[in-house]
């Protein structure tokens, strides 16, 4: 359980704050996580604290997971204020100042969430400064940071003129999710898996992340950004880090740091001919972008890991928008016997290598799969798998949602899950070869894989994805 705080959610009326954020920290009100929690909500829209509250409850009525009756929402309708922009930092200081004295009192914590555009985040933060609520504070902030080495230099610059960096929480909400963290237990708590996760052992590992939506009217956004700084930066070479780091000294947030950390100054610089970008056919018609756009909608990517566990490992990653599915994949393949003594047809290797698979979506599964024995005569062959889903046990309706649990750690002062400053200048700097010299964009189709060049990418493996078997579904009762 927390102490008691005040939320300052900057971009209140905004899509993240009514599809995630107001329907999470209801969730936070009610769980108990938190000892008690006021929400302060400012943005540019010129609203009314009535107007505020019942945009919210129009947000938890059509985008909350959890049933809520009647009396739980007033109770938190009333926890809720705004201030417009247009006020001034002054009354945001006076709003959040009511707020702490509605809650006791004291030297209570605040956690701003600037769940505002990137080039809008520096105001923000001046309007922390200007409204004097920077003590006793933590700031949450989203991606990207930064688009480029220099510039996310100079943005930890200007933000640490103000904020200390133990007060910064840079958030990504995939490791948010249970299975990203999942990845962490199955890896240091079992004896059997950990000994293996080593060059000796596994060939190769994909990170998938394909998206089948497109970009829901954020053309000029995207035009900024792309799909390597939208996605790759701030999330894939996240897990990445989850998935490549040694055994921490301890789940303790700085013994996990350390590691993360040393992936990241661990990874080879990218090299351009390692990346395919891609764009999708009418993507120049959509609102917002220039019809001569050279902005990548997708990216595929080899990368590499120069330790001692993983030298030689190539690391493939790819994301994009308008695929054939939606999807968060982390697969690890592993390396086939050196010699095999299975006659010709028998069927071994017919399916490629044993895998362990990793669902990052929400409803957390894990698959392994093997080769096994066909009952009968003869030694037949086929692919067998072991699968794990959340939706199995009886733990299922404990899961936070992503967005929920950041919240809750930034509220605790957990920074496990979140990005450090050095660690996001250190993938700026890897990622500058490509940023220099990006390779051409490649025309692919709506609700295909990508461009052609992926599959010269990964040669010669596969791309996981999709898969040749699906996912088994839990049986009705």
């Amino acid at each position: 359980m927390t102490a008691p705080l005040t939320v300052v959610l900057f971009g209140a009326t905004g899509d993240l704050a009514r599809r995630k954020l107001i329907p999470g920290l209801l969730h936070l009100s009610q769980s108990g996580l938190v000892d008690d929690l006021r929400v302060v909500g400012t943005s540019l829209d010129d609203l009314s604290v009535e107007d505020f509250r019942e945009l919210c409850a129009q947000a938890i009525e059509e985008f909350g997971l959890r049933d809520n009756d009647e009396a739980s929402l007033r109770e938190f309708a009333d926890r809720l204020d705004y201030v417009p922009g247009s006020q001034g930092p002054e009354a945001l200081g006076r709003a959040v100042e009511a707020s702490e004295e509605a809650l006791g009192g004291g030297e209570l914590l605040r956690l701003h969430y600037l769940s505002v555009p990137p080039r809008a985040a520096l105001a923000a933060v001046g309007s922390i400064a200007a409204a004097g609520l920077v003590e006793r504070s933590r700031i949450i902030m989203e991606k990207p940071f930064g688009t480029d080495h220099a510039s996310a230099v100079e943005l930890n610059r200007q933000l640490h003129e103000v904020f200390d960096e133990e007060q910064i929480f840079r958030i990504d909400h995939f490791l948010g999710k249970e299975p990203a963290q999942n990845i962490l237990a199955f890896r240091f708590a079992n004896g059997l898996f950990e000994p293996i996760w080593h060059r000796n052992h596994i060939d190769h590992i994909q990170i998938d992340v394909p998206e089948t939506l497109g970009l829901s009217q954020r053309g000029d956004f995207y035009e900024q950004t792309g799909a390597y700084r939208d996605m790759v930066v701030t999330h894939l070479f996240q897990i990445l880090a989850f998935t490549a780091m040694e055994p921490p000294t301890s789940l303790e947030p700085a013994a996990i740091s350390r590691e993360k950390s040393k992936v990241f100054r661990s990874m080879l610089p990218l090299d351009p001919a390692d990346v395919v970008r891609g764009q999708y056919v009418g993507y120049r018609d959509e609102p917002g972008v220039q019809p001569d756009s050279q902005t990548e909608t997708f990216v595929a990517l080899k990368c590499f890991v120069d330790n001692w566990r993983w030298a030689g490992v190539p690391f493939y990653l790819r994301t994009g928008k308008q695929l054939a599915e939606g999807a968060r994949i982390i697969s690890i393949a592993f390396r086939e016997p050196p010699q095999s003594m299975f006659p010709a047809g028998s069927g071994v290797g017919d399916h490629g290598p044993d895998h362990l698979t990793f669902d990052l979506a929400d409803r957390a599964r894990m698959s392994l799969s093997f080769y096994g024995k066909r009952p009968g005569p003869g030694m037949k062959l086929d692919k067998l798998s072991m699968q794990f889903s959340m939706q199995d046990t009886d733990w299922a309706g404990n899961v936070l949602e992503a967005y929920e649990r950041l919240i809750y750690d930034a509220a605790r002062g957990d920074r496990t899950l979140f990005v450090s400053a050095s660690g996001i200048e250190r993938l700026w700097e890897i990622s500058q070869p490509l940023l220099d010299q990006p390779p051409p964009v490649r025309p692919y189709q709506r609700g295909t894989w990508g461009p052609n060049q992926i599959h010269q990418l990964i040669t010669p493996f596969t791309w996981r994805l999709p898969f040749e078997r699906p996912w088994r579904e839990k049986p009705e009762r």
